[in-house]
């Protein structure tokens, strides 16, 4: 953890150097937030590694040589981020937790100012009586850049205001798309790179030494906060404060809200999420500010940014990610599908875990390795996509993926083969797949991890996705892997997910029965859970010992020994094991006093008012156990319609027999 967290910070701080320094960024911005973010969860995690050269530790970067270093007199601050509405809800209710211990704020109300967040260069602007003295970049949050004469050629930026006061104002500097085509148009014909985005562009304008350049390319402004301000009285709210700033002569953005509710804030973040792209200057989510300013200044900062407000961000297209592992995925046909399986990430608003690799060809051109920390792309319901691997934090313990010459799940031999005339790889077997979808169908029936909502059709298209292929994966899908899938709208996504989170929760029986071992049934398993306890036991057991367990026998003994040393088998147990707890508590409470207690009942024929699996739980809860097979150990019979040569035995050996009604009275 201690060599990658090294790795991140060097990384970050490379790519901030390049990004805003030099203007020239090789990954695009979301890429590096993904970057950030991994960086401050293992800062959270383990505060013991945190160095005191941690990109977490300042905002910004380092100033130019070439520009005067400007020291604010107001300390520039960087919103925390948000990714979904449960952070926003989070970031509410800290808020109204601190408002409750403050005295001062009992009666004040809480409303949410929403502004749209611009992809620019935030810039400082200073003003004495009046007139336009001086402009700066952020920099590192204290000491910033002076750039006032390129300020100077942006025509939305006054330069005397309408009132003869002394105010520090905080904007954004930004580019229109439409210039940003004419300047890439024109670098192209001189061979000079182009600019990847109208925030580069804009920052790239701003740091020219030649102010004319700056002039020629057509910067615009928005400015939205007040620092300070002398000769007036500062407005009481961050609306009121958009107003001022608009009647002092800046330009502002008109698209800001006040709500009273976070309901109102995420459906201003659903319609921007929708129109941003039609606007003629980027933006990269949502500002959300406390209105008043007096909650503002009594809730204060904390040592890197406002409590007050938070950045409510798009989803984003690009980020990045670390490659666990990856596995051959056996299609419908037989072909082999590459498939990474990824530490899972936010990206365009989803959790997902799994990125194809489509063939070996595509493993080659991207030189990808497990361990890798790559960019991983998604656009809308655009299945997830490997662009780049970023060599600069390889450490040397990658492992390059080379293609087996056996696949186990293809059955038979396992032997794999060229497709003639293509880049893809199948099996030479071709009857190991269906086999494979009826031991799903089984693991996720009812009778043993009984997932609601998860299906044949359902496994089908996971199957076909190659998004699972052994029983483990099921419990790694992301909402964001589902998504994208045919059938799957999101609240079927949801319910699913809930159906998979309750089955990590499992007892031993139906844990044995999913496990679709040869000659194992449900009361086999039943037995073999009540004797043996836990499945380390099980495993360990020989021959000899399970075939004198009354209900085993010698097949089933040999079926069992057979599987659990099974090197396959054996994967497939190891790796279920780390996604689901096995309870600890028993599945019989045979002999504990309860009303069937030490009785055994066998159910043959159709029973009207419940289903057999029904009942068999209603004795189990009561004490009792189930078999199935009549022997001189059975105590009751009970014999629902159609009821066939069970019911024969049972009269011979003298088992008593219950009607489907005596029965019902018993258990009542």
């Amino acid at each position: 953890m201690k060599e990658r967290y090294e790795k991140l910070i060097q990384a970050i701080e490379h790519h901030q150097y390049l990004y805003h320094v030099l203007d020239k960024p090789e990954i695009t911005d979301e890429a590096y937030d993904s970057l950030m973010r991994e960086l401050l969860e293992i800062e959270v995690k383990h505060p013991e590694l945190i160095s005191p050269l941690s990109p977490s530790q300042r905002i910004g970067g380092v100033p130019l040589k070439e520009f005067k270093k400007v020291k604010h007199e107001i300390r520039q601050w960087s919103f925390d981020d948000v990714f979904d509405f449960e952070e926003l809800k989070k970031w509410e209710e800290k808020i109204r937790r601190m408002m409750e211990k403050e005295q001062s704020l009992k009666n004040e109300k809480l409303e949410f100012c929403c502004e749209l967040k611009i992809d620019g260069l935030k810039v400082i602007l200073t003003y004495m009586n009046g007139e336009f003295v001086q402009g700066a970049t952020r920099g590192d949050g204290q000491v910033g850049e002076s750039v006032t004469e390129n300020l100077k050629t942006i025509k939305s930026i006054p330069f005397f205001l309408q009132e003869k006061v002394g105010a520090v104002v905080v904007g954004e500097a930004w580019m229109n798309k439409k210039e940003l085509e004419r300047i890439n148009e024109e670098r192209k014909k001189t061979g000079e790179p182009i600019f990847a985005n109208t925030r580069n562009a804009g920052a790239g304008s701003i740091r020219q030494l030649d102010p004319k350049v700056t002039a020629k390319r057509n910067l615009d402004t928005f400015v939205y906060d007040i620092d300070k301000l002398d000769g007036l009285e500062m407005p009481n709210t961050q609306s009121e404060e958009l107003k001022l700033l608009k009647k002092l002569g800046f330009k502002t953005n008109p698209f800001f809200k006040v709500f009273a509710d976070l309901d109102g804030v995420q459906k201003f973040y659903e319609e921007w999420t929708r129109k941003k792209d039609k606007l003629e200057y980027g933006l990269d989510g949502i500002v959300i500010k406390i209105n008043s300013r007096k909650i503002q200044e009594t809730l204060g900062y904390t040592g890197k940014t406002p409590r007050w407000g938070v950045a409510y961000k798009f989803p984003a297209e690009q980020v990045t990610t670390m490659v666990e592992d990856i596995v051959l995925q056996v299609g419908r046909t037989g072909v082999l599908t590459p498939v990474a399986h990824l530490t899972p990430v936010r990206v365009a608003g989803s959790v997902v875990s799994r990125a194809t690799l489509h063939n070996e060809d595509e493993i080659k051109r991207l030189d990808i390795r497990v361990g890798d920390t790559v960019i991983l792309q998604k656009a809308g319901d655009v299945i997830p996509d490997i662009v780049q691997v970023l060599t600069d934090l390889r450490t040397g313990k990658e492992k390059p993926y080379k293609f087996p010459t056996i696949v186990p799940d293809c059955g038979g031999d396992g032997r794999i083969e060229r497709v003639p005339g293509q880049a893809a790889w199948r099996c030479v077997g071709k009857d190991s797949f269906a086999q494979k979808r009826r031991r799903f169908y089984h693991f996720v029936s009812k009778k043993a991890f009984d997932m609601d909502g998860c299906g044949p059709k359902i496994i089908d298209v996971l199957l076909d996705n190659n998004l699972i292929s052994d029983f483990a994966d099921i419990f790694t899908l992301k909402r964001g892997d589902l998504l994208a899938l045919p059938r799957f709208a999101e609240k079927s996504v949801d319910n699913l997910l809930v159906s998979v989170e309750k089955a990590t929760q499992i007892n031993l029986a139906k844990f044995l029965v999913g496990l679709s071992i040869p000659q194992v049934g449900e009361e086999t398993a039943i037995d073999l859970a009540k004797y043996f306890g836990t499945i380390e036991k099980l495993q360990v057991a020989n021959f000899d010992e399970l075939q004198v367990l009354d209900g085993i026998g010698p097949i089933v003994a040999q079926a069992l020994v057979d599987w659990f040393t099974d090197k396959n088998n054996v994967k497939t147990l190891n790796s279920l094991l780390k996604q689901v707890e096995i309870q600890k508590s028993p599945v019989s409470t045979q002999g504990d006093g309860k009303k069937f207690s030490s009785k055994t009942f066998v159910i043959t024929g159709t029973l009207s008012k419940m289903s057999r699996d029904e009942a068999k739980d209603k004795i189990r809860a009561l004490g009792g156990d189930v078999s199935e097979s009549v022997s001189v150990k059975t105590n009751y019979l009970v014999a629902g319609e159609n009821a066939g040569s069970k019911l024969e035995k049972a009269k011979k050996i003298g088992v008593e027999i219950l009607d489907e009604k005596k029965f019902l009275g018993l258990i009542s």
